[in-house]
């Protein structure tokens, strides 16, 4: 996993006798390694880095070449990439003081990579609410459940890229969350104040990265709130790109996750979170499939209620990770 992340790796790598293999028609990185009994997120950057001559365009495989697999099956550990083994310790600032270190509890997602798309930031904080005397930003909210899902992918082997980052927010208890305008887009880029622009830049970001792990399972989410009249409350909702039915796939396994969910911890509830495609700007322009997520309504106050509890906000996360690992079960 990265972080820049979380960020981008530049392994140190020292080989011994490596393995050759011959690429399948078919075959990109992610499934040559699998095939080998290889971890795909240990050690796509050392492949890549060992065959850089024998790669097509993208780091695209071709059939009939022969490959060197790196010698000892692990990743080289650096200070921003360490090895995934179950029971490790790491360290990411990006979460703060109290979140920063986290243990690798599985390799659930093990080959799995995540863009993590936070909404608004920088000159645009969002949908604006109020609650008491409070002023509640999307942007600070949206910001605080996306680093709590990083968090919990990382946990289970994930790599994943922050596209939206603060230097000095990372996960907050707080209920009322500091505003600031501080937020860059990975890997260090202004945030503009133009829409179009800024959501073009975080796009391209993404599909920046993209490229460079083509072959790998790889998800773009987009988590936001949205703004609608002060007497819609709504659940967390999903939607998707028509054209994509993993995309769709993807949203449909989450929006049962959160049902699940619902029906076990608030029994006679209901739960009114729906799965539609919609043409958004980072959802039509991404190239991994993509599912962007709004959480509930910044202008109604229960849906504020739900947001400034740290534990519900925990809870959301919590259960977006668990729908992910099922989507990357359903799609190894």
């Amino acid at each position: 996993m990265s972080i820049i992340l979380i960020a981008v790796v530049f392994p140190q790598i020292s080989f011994a006798q490596p393995k050759e293999v011959v690429a399948e028609k078919g075959d990109g990185i992610y499934r040559l390694l699998k095939r080998h009994g290889y971890s795909v997120s240990a050690n796509m950057e050392n492949f890549i880095a060992l065959n850089k001559n024998q790669l097509g365009k993208n780091n695209t495989l071709i059939a009939g070449v022969k490959y060197k697999l790196p010698a000892d099956g692990t990743a080289a550990e650096t200070t921003s990439k360490p090895a995934e083994a179950k029971g490790r310790m790491v360290h990411y600032d990006i979460f703060g003081d109290e979140y920063a270190d986290i243990e690798i509890k599985s390799n659930n997602l093990d080959g799995a990579i995540y863009y993590l798309v936070a909404g608004h930031g920088g000159p645009d904080p969002g949908a604006v609410g109020k609650y008491n005397s409070h002023t509640v930003c999307e942007d600070e909210y949206a910001y605080d459940v996306t680093l709590r899902l990083a968090r919990n992918l990382i946990e289970e082997g994930a790599t994943v890229y922050l596209i939206t980052r603060d230097p000095n927010d990372g996960i907050r208890d707080e209920s009322f969350l500091k505003i600031d305008h501080d937020e860059y887009c990975y890997p260090k880029r202004k945030i503009p104040l133009n829409q179009t622009k800024r959501l073009r830049q975080r796009s391209d970001a993404v599909n920046e990265l993209y490229k460079k792990h083509r072959g790998a399972f790889q998800r773009m989410i987009a988590i936001h709130v949205d703004s609608r009249g002060r007497g819609e409350n709504i659940d967390v909702f999903f939607y998707h790109d028509k054209r994509s039915e993993t995309g769709k796939k993807a949203a449909t396994i989450l929006k049962d996750t959160f049902q699940k969910k619902y029906q076990e911890h608030q029994p006679g509830r209901g739960y009114g979170g729906t799965v539609s495609d919609r043409s958004l700007y980072v959802v039509r322009n991404t190239w991994p499939p993509a599912v962007y997520i709004e959480l509930g309504n910044m202008n109604h106050e229960r849906d504020i209620q739900r947001l400034i509890i740290p534990n519900n906000r925990q809870a959301v996360a919590k259960w977006l990770a668990e729908g992910l690992i099922e989507d990357f079960k359903t799609n190894k």
